[in-house]
């Protein structure tokens, strides 16, 4: 609510560099809020923090960081982990969610990007407009250029649940398939300004099946995140939507990594299996 009554005030400011003040104070309620949520998973669970990698992170950095997705309890997590290691988490969201009350309002003065894309369906008709939600959107992120930001984006869509695991045969014992066009979209909007890409891998070990209740009763034991920085390259830095043979490598460059976090979370779960047999 406090978010939501800064934008408010943001709306009315009358310069941009008024504006970005009002950004600055938002991304401190962000900051205070994310301390508050850790302050509360302190007092109610007995929370096991298991946190590797990502040393070397900058908090005046730009970053694109990439994550399963288990839970409505990860945007917590994330940002009570990264709050005071990187710039405050951001979402590439909908543009149709700027309109929804108090989310649009609290997102709009968050800075959060908002994306533009249209259907297949709709460039069939106007082949006219193909390409132009993508400049729209690197347009508007261009404010970025001067701003450190740390853009999250959930490779697999959706949540992973084993229903889901099973009905698209994901080939993952713990994942889902990841979705290389909502990446390559970021990528092609903001590319440039990123400077690394921050690979998270997270775990619940005796919470997998509902985390997020667990919290709300207390019975969170252990959070598990693994931090790999990865390199931006010419493995990810090409024109996804027009040139297919770098489509093809990049699908396979992030199937390589959703491979390798496949295998993390199995040493994870695993390791915790042979600790509970052995109390």
């Amino acid at each position: 609510m406090a978010i939501c009554i800064t934008a408010v005030f943001k709306w009315f400011l009358p310069t941009q560099a008024l504006k970005a003040q009002g950004t600055k104070v938002a991304n401190k309620l962000m900051w205070l809020w994310a301390t508050n949520n850790a302050l509360i998973l302190a007092l109610f669970n007995r929370v096991e923090w298991d946190v590797q990698g990502g040393e070397n992170l900058r908090k005046n950095g730009w970053y694109l960081l990439l994550s399963n997705h288990l839970s409505w309890l990860d945007i917590v997590v994330l940002c009570c982990v990264f709050k005071d290691r990187i710039p405050m988490p951001k979402f590439f969201l909908k543009q149709q969610l700027l309109y929804v009350p108090f989310m649009g309002m609290a997102c709009w003065a968050l800075d959060m990007p908002f994306m533009r894309r249209y259907s297949r369906e709709y460039l069939l008709r106007h082949p006219e407009k193909r390409g132009q939600d993508l400049a729209t959107t690197r347009r508007s992120c261009a404010k970025f250029k001067c701003t450190p930001t740390t853009v999250v984006n959930y490779v697999e869509g959706t949540r992973f649940t084993i229903e889901k695991q099973r009905k698209t045969r994901s080939g993952y014992q713990y994942l889902l398939k990841p979705k290389s066009g909502g990446i390559a979209y970021t990528l092609g909007a903001m590319g440039e300004q990123f400077e690394s890409i921050i690979d998270v891998t997270l775990a619940y070990p005796g919470s997998s099946d509902k985390p997020f209740r667990d919290v709300l009763f207390g019975r969170m034991k252990k959070i598990v995140v693994r931090v790999n920085v990865r390199p931006l390259n010419e493995q990810v830095t090409g024109d996804y939507f027009n040139d297919k043979p770098f489509k093809r490598q990049f699908q396979h460059w992030l199937s390589g990594i959703w491979q390798e976090k496949d295998q993390r979370l199995k040493a994870i779960y695993s390791s915790e299996t042979k600790a509970d047999q052995t109390k």
